[in-house]
């Protein structure tokens, strides 16, 4: 392995750039904006590597690597072992070998049946070893391969929401899946292949020493310096042409992706054209560069043979004038053209492996490059699991921004007492998504603090924290699989009754029943095949099997028609019963129970009270509430219209959804 780092990470492959974030936040949470030094590349990659190959506590991973080294030495033994059989099989059927005068007609055919017997046992033998000691690889190759995905896929769940609220989904599954191909490319074509190719060198060298003399090994030496140097600069210049089309295929992966993520709006919108404009943008863009890669193939494999062809006429031309003066045999010259052949073999795919290797680490940079991103959440060292015991919350003067120069929150305090139901309600962006953000720790604040039953948030555990927080948010995302697996979600380790039980009291039991499949049903990308109400139960029924102590309700009812908001809001009143639960609003008509009720406006409470208190007010709480109703007053009347017009007969009948 000390070999192939050597020789291919003695060239340096920067860092791809991609997204970039808030000022404020880049400098120490950058994923890909930060470049490996020339001295620290290649090392990080094999370094990072190289765990993977020798696994600790793996006994039987590491026997196999030891069994895959010692079949790999007996197979390149075997290997020149082949071209001198056939020297001598040569010898004994042109006589020149020694002897041979005084052999008979049947020794010598037994002789020369003999040694072809066991020419074809060699070359048999050599594919047997080769192929042992892949099988005994694949196991060692395959298991990194899975502990390094297992590892990224971990450490993309612990970076914080600010890394994927800025992340490109599309761009970055083509990073792990590229990157993920490229560790079993260098782990399979750099041990098997490289440190092979480099061992039989060696022996040819050695071999050619001792039938002819040194300026046979010299020559092939400097013919392999000659290619491989030849093939590292051709590489390099190729490399760039690999990233350029690493990254329009990035670019076009994660338009297509975006594209079909949102193929409603495109269909509302008729943008159809444009969508395929911007994609064959991409495209084209990859199209360019792949036409120069293979360009650049054609002028590295050229290069390549005539640099070795050179060298192996040469020394053949050496051979062919010492069996003309009697010093070589036929067999020599024979020997010397396979075990020429046969090292050019691997010496040509060692430039097709250079290549792939190379490319490989292009692919890899990002992935180790996200494996070097410390969380920006990190829990503090000694940090304890919450201990909840009445789940009371309390903000003190707590201060937020994303960016320095747009603060979010100011000095904001307030108490949401054991059991209570508190609400925050304010215009649009005025912070409220922002305080269940906090009080999830998905980020942390810049002064004040966060405690909940007299607890620091910073100071607990994560996990603890979040296991003790239930949310019902605005737009329920679900998985792509069945509604049982989204219910059993919020506690997966429970039992079918239970989920059952959740089901029921979410008011979503009804309507799963009458579907074909029941539970089984799946909900589709994102829980497109539901519709608002229903997703919003299932997320409810999903966060009464959890059974936190506290709740948090993000506009939960927002999104929804009237009719849909009240059943909703009956089941959350039911969930929300003996526990403490904040409720982010929109809906005032939500909330007008609530035991307080925060008015923020420009990241500062502004007013405090309950519904009454604060329509006596007059003030802005007041203020939102009558624009509110006097919509709601608008669309009965509209509603009323509708229905009077579908008496009438001018309207068609069931177009009054058009409300919703």
């Amino acid at each position: 392995m000390y070999w192939v780092a050597l020789v291919v990470g003695k060239y340096h492959v920067s860092l791809m750039r991609s997204l970039s974030g808030p000022a404020s936040t880049r400098s120490s949470h950058a994923p890909f904006d930060v470049k490996l030094s020339h001295d620290t590349d290649h090392w990080t990659v094999f370094k990072g590597l190289v765990p993977f190959v020798w696994p600790k506590g793996r006994a039987d991973l590491r026997r196999n690597v030891v069994l895959a080294v010692i079949v790999l030495v007996l197979a390149k033994l075997v290997t020149i072992a082949v071209p001198i059989i056939f020297k001598e099989v040569t010898d004994v059927l042109t006589g020149d070998a020694t002897g041979k005068s005084a052999l008979s007609a049947m020794s010598l055919a037994i002789g020369a049946s003999g040694l072809i017997l066991g020419y074809a046992t060699l070359r048999v033998l050599m594919m047997a070893l080769n192929q042992i000691r892949d099988v005994l690889f694949t196991r060692v190759g395959q298991n990194a391969v899975r502990q390094l995905n297992n590892r990224t896929f971990r450490h993309l769940h612990r970076l914080s929401l600010r890394f994927h609220l800025e992340r490109r989904t599309g761009g970055l599954s083509r990073v792990i899946e590229r990157a993920a191909r490229g560790v079993e490319l260098i782990l399979r074509m750099g041990v098997l292949q490289m440190v092979p190719t480099a061992l039989e060198l060696v022996l040819v060298c050695g071999l050619l020493t001792f039938y002819f003399d040194w300026t046979y090994a010299a020559i092939i030496a400097l013919t392999v310096a000659a290619y491989m140097a030849f093939t590292f600069k051709a590489s390099e210049w190729r490399i760039a042409i690999r990233r350029e089309m690493n990254d329009s295929d990035n670019e076009a992966t994660t338009k297509a992706v975006d594209s079909l993520l949102n193929f409603e709006t495109v269909k509302y919108f008729g943008n159809e054209e444009l969508e395929t404009k911007r994609f064959d943008s991409a495209m084209a863009r990859y199209e360019k560069a792949a036409i120069k890669t293979y360009y650049s193939l054609g002028v590295l494999n050229s290069g390549q043979a005539l640099i070795f062809t050179i060298g192996m006429g040469l020394v053949m031309w050496m051979t062919a004038v010492g069996v003309m003066a009697g010093t070589n045999t036929i067999g020599d010259f024979v020997m010397l053209n396979t075990m020429m052949i046969q090292l050019y073999m691997p010496l040509n795919f060692l430039g097709t492996v250079y290549r792939e290797i190379k490319q490989a680490l292009v692919d890899l940079e990002t992935m180790f490059g996200l494996l070097k991103e410390s969380p920006e959440i990190a829990d503090k060292l000694g940090a304890q699991p919450l201990q909840v015991a009445d789940g009371s919350i309390r903000f003190d003067d707590v201060s937020f921004f994303y960016d320095q120069e747009r603060q979010i929150l100011r000095d904001v305090s307030f108490d949401v007492p054991a059991g209570q139901m508190v609400a925050i309600v304010g215009p649009s962006g005025a912070g409220k998504s922002t305080i269940s953000r906090i009080l999830f720790r998905f980020y942390d604040i810049a002064s004040g603090s966060v405690t909940i039953d007299g607890q620091n948030i910073r100071d607990v555990t994560q996990q603890s924290l979040r296991a003790a927080i239930g949310v019902v948010p605005q737009d329920t995302v679900l998985f792509n699989d069945t509604i049982y697996y989204n219910i059993l979600y919020g506690r997966p380790d429970a039992t079918k009754a239970e989920v059952e039980a959740a089901s029921r009291l979410a008011q979503i039991d009804h309507f799963i029943e009458i579907l074909p499949e029941g539970y089984n049903t799946m909900v589709g990308e994102r829980g497109l095949k539901l519709s608002g109400g229903e997703k919003q139960r299932v997320a409810i029924a999903r966060t009464i099997l959890k059974g936190p102590p506290i709740l948090m309700l993000d506009e939960a009812t927002s999104a929804l028609d009237s009719h849909t908001e009240k059943e909703i809001q009956d089941a959350l009143d039911l969930v929300a019963k003996d526990r403490t639960t904040l409720v982010i609003a929109h809906r005032l008509s939500t909330i007008v129970h609530a035991d307080k009720i925060l008015v923020l406006d420009k990241g500062k409470i502004a007013e405090t009270g309950t519904h009454g208190e604060l329509i006596s007010k007059d003030g802005l709480y007041a203020s939102l509430w009558n624009r509110q109703r006097q919509a709601e007053k608008a669309r009965e009347e509209l509603a009323s219209a509708l229905e009077e017009a579908e008496r009438s007969g001018a309207l068609p009948a069931g177009d009054r959804k058009l409300l919703d």
